[in-house]
């Protein structure tokens, strides 16, 4: 894990690969509870006969449930101390790339690619790929927008 001491140690990481997190599987569980969290019942999520025959020969994880898991796998990667807050400011691009199977496993990875000096705050700007297990395309590319404020 990479700790920074701080916003002003946090500002001079432009560039920086920060690494990987751990793995994560997203079980038809996981999936089952965020189509009832968010209603998204689509049959291509949730309907494991009629998913068996679509195009994925499966299930899959709704994209927004793999986005969800950011805070989860940002947190294994990296820390910024001494900030009263860390808020997310928004995302800029965001592309789904592959789709996730039930039962996979993903990881992010996430590179620092800019951060901006703010009265008392930093704002970075993360690229984070979201790696599938034994996929060579990620399932997603994201450039998240995140302020630290001291």
């Amino acid at each position: 894990m990479r700790v920074f001491d701080g916003i002003e140690d946090f500002a001079t990481a432009t560039g920086e690969d920060l690494g990987a997190s751990g793995w994560v599987t997203i079980d038809q569980d996981r999936i089952d509870k965020f189509a009832d969290a968010t209603g998204d019942h689509q049959w291509i999520h949730v309907d494991r006969e009629a998913a068996s025959s679509g195009p994925f020969g499966g299930t899959i994880a709704h994209g927004f449930l793999t986005l969800s898991l950011l805070p989860q796998m940002w947190h294994e990667i990296f820390e910024v101390r001494g900030i009263k807050t860390a808020v997310n400011y928004g995302l800029g691009r965001v592309r789904f790339v592959s789709p996730v199977p039930s039962a996979a496993r993903v990881r992010a990875r996430v590179t620092i690619l800019d951060v901006t000096t703010l009265d008392g705050a930093v704002q970075g700007t993360l690229s984070t790929a979201i790696e599938i297990e034994g996929f060579e395309k990620p399932a997603a590319v994201v450039e998240s927008i995140v302020r630290y404020v001291a």
